[in-house]
């Protein structure tokens, strides 16, 4: 169960990172509603990784990080339209499979 908390975390750090980018491009009433749906998702992936930490300590800091990181990434690319060049998909992919070695191997 706390995998399942944890993978809920990481996606959660991906959304409040997705709300922080549209709170950014909007204004006035808006943005105030993107903050705050950061702030829910942001006390949310903490409260789960805390969850999480509770029987996967050393491996669930990078795990959280990496599902963040590789999610805020596609998002970035898909609704940002951030470039996408070989070595930025590359190591994408070395975040991804780093995260299931370390599934893996605990």
């Amino acid at each position: 169960m706390n995998w399942t908390y944890l993978i809920i975390a990481g996606f959660c750090e991906t959304g409040f990172a997705f709300c922080l980018g549209k709170g950014n491009v909007e204004t006035g009433y808006k943005a105030a509603l993107w903050y705050a749906a950061f702030a829910v998702l942001c006390l949310l992936s903490m409260i789960l990784l805390t969850k999480a930490t509770k029987t996967i300590p050393l491996t669930a800091y990078p795990v959280w990080t990496g599902i963040g990181a590789v999610g805020t990434v596609i998002i970035g690319i898909l609704v940002f339209k951030e470039p996408t060049s070989f070595w930025r998909l590359f190591f994408v992919f070395t975040l991804i499979a780093s995260v299931i070695g370390l599934k893996i191997v605990h």
